[in-house]
């Protein structure tokens, strides 16, 4: 079950299986032939079994895979969350994320009873970054000569070789999964989805791709020292952050959330100074409670440096200029402020739990959703970024062939 407790301090969520459901059925293309195959999601991404504590300067951690609970042997250089920002919020997090967990629990979840699986995290390197800043030497196609703003993701044969992922917005129309070779890559793509790998400079198919989104959720590449000196990925100054084109993406009262980290600065940025220059209004924060498969705080939630959680900013797009109605054509509905999305995270780096059952009852089932910086695809959403496709590479999933899938026999 992905959603495994919903109470009014907010969501217990088992990250895994909300990938999972994406790929109930799912067919492979393999040199011009299909065949159906079952596919999930490495259970050994998800396997956070120790908690991250500091004892005499150093940390400990046995057992389950711990690449996102980084050792300590120094103090951090982090700066500290203000204190009387986090006094504000101590109660409700630790109040709340107990209150979720005992019903986790109850349920026979976040009991630390799960199967342990011993096979190393997949470690592909990914170079869809690098690809999008080769693609910046190709000359822009101009909309008024492009004849399709879109493009399907495989021919009848599966033949993906037509396939221009850094000019048009690529869909995978069909009702079930597809396991492609791309870029000389194989990679799992969720039904009913579309995507665009590119950069800020090569955004604008995106937003000629002609629809107005209800919910947007992005998740910036924040500026800090520890992603400098990983060099994970490449980050981004807050101020640039305001070029991307919200007020051409977003519908009327379109929700938008923004994955924050707990600097301060970043916080602070995004209510006083992102928001309001797109017209969005602040309605809410959330929090993203990470805790281990026996739902312990996989830092200690009094730490002056790491946090055992992030936050969420939710804001209302309002610009009185746009007279468009949400497509969703659902009334709004109001949000509650300082709500918990409770889950193990997962142990590859900058891997966000999927929101799309906790929103959509603030949009609708059928609103139209985007994600930007995504790192990955969701089924029936649009997504934007340079590594969009990055945990969609096939060595993150457990792909086996279906032995209970046979073609229909018609017999005349």
């Amino acid at each position: 079950m992905a959603v495994v407790v919903q109470n009014s301090e907010g969501w217990v969520l088992n990250a895994c299986s909300l990938i999972d459901q994406g790929y109930s059925h799912c067919i492979r293309w393999r040199n011009g032939r299909k065949s159906q195959v079952k596919c999930r999601f490495k259970r050994q991404c998800f396997q956070i079994l120790k908690s991250h504590y500091c004892v005499n300067a150093s940390v400990a951690v046995e057992g389950g895979n711990t690449d996102m609970l980084q050792k300590v042997n120094k103090p951090s250089k982090v700066n500290p969350v203000p204190q009387n920002y986090f006094t504000s919020i101590r109660s409700v997090i630790l109040e709340g994320s107990k209150s979720l967990v005992d019903s986790a629990r109850y349920l026979g979840y976040l009991t630390g009873a799960t199967d342990t699986v011993t096979e190393p995290l997949p470690l592909q390197e990914c170079s869809l970054a690098a690809l999008c800043e080769m693609a910046k030497e190709l000359p822009l196609v101009d909309e008024e000569e492009q004849e399709e703003r879109t493009q399907s993701l495989a021919a009848e044969d599966g033949c993906t070789s037509h396939v221009d992922l850094f000019s048009r917005v690529t869909e995978n129309r069909e009702d079930e999964a597809t396991v492609v070779t791309l870029m000389g890559e194989e990679y799992v793509i969720p039904p009913h989805t579309a995507f665009l790998l590119s950069d800020f400079t090569r955004i604008q198919p995106l937003v000629h791709y002609g629809t107005k989104f209800d919910l947007i959720v992005m998740d910036p590449p924040w500026e800090n020292k520890s992603v400098k000196r990983s060099r994970r990925y490449s980050s981004l100054p807050s101020s640039q952050l305001k070029r991307l084109p919200i007020p051409q993406l977003a519908s009327t009262n379109c929700l938008v959330v923004t994955w924050v980290t707990n600097r301060p600065s970043h916080l602070r940025f995004v209510r006083d100074e992102l928001y309001p220059h797109w017209g969005i209004e602040v309605v809410a924060e959330w929090f993203w409670v990470k805790v281990t498969t026996s739902g312990q705080f996989v830092f200690p939630l009094d730490s002056p440096h790491k946090k055992p959680y992030e936050v969420l900013v939710l804001g209302r797009y309002r610009s009185s200029a746009d007279t468009s109605i949400s497509s969703s054509e659902t009334p709004e509905v109001p949000v509650e402020d300082c709500r918990l999305i409770v889950s193990v995270p997962s142990a590859l780096h900058s891997q966000k739990p999927s929101l799309s059952e906790v929103l959509k009852l603030y949009v609708g089932a059928e609103a139209t959703c985007l994600e930007l910086f995504a790192r990955s695809l969701q089924p029936g959403w649009t997504s934007w970024g340079n590594e969009v496709l990055k945990f969609q590479n096939s060595s993150y999933f457990a792909l086996t062939p279906d032995t209970q899938f046979y073609p229909h026999i018609i017999c005349l």
